[in-house]
């Protein structure tokens, strides 16, 4: 049986943008839904569509309390955790899907914080 994993993750527009931070069990079905405006809400209505940053968790409760967490942080804060992790505010999707060689810096799962 495979293990079930959770994902925090911040999505922008543009480097220095507005964010969205969400959680989810299937991050690449869920970007996939940001980045083709599948659903209505605020990251269709600001065009959200680069993913940033993401953090990956073993159990839902965890992943949730994280999100509700950074969703209280300062603007800055937020954007400290993306520059340790991805200092040139690269969209990761494609490193998610394989289309883009996982060697440049980026936040990768073995990078990422795991709670």
């Amino acid at each position: 049986m495979t293990e079930a994993l959770f994902f925090v993750y911040i999505m922008t527009n543009k480097a220095n943008g507005i964010l969205y931070i969400g959680m989810t069990n299937d991050l690449i079905r869920r970007v996939f839904e940001h980045k083709n405006k599948l659903v209505k809400g605020f990251t269709q209505k600001y065009d959200l569509d680069k993913l940033v940053y993401y953090e990956i968790y073993h159990d839902p409760q965890t992943a949730l309390y994280r999100e509700k967490c950074m969703k209280a942080w300062k603007r800055a804060w937020k954007v400290k955790h993306i520059l340790q992790m991805n200092p040139e505010w690269h969209d990761l999707y494609p490193q998610l899907i394989g289309e883009e060689p996982a060697g440049g810096r980026g936040c990768l799962p073995s990078q990422a914080w795991q709670g």
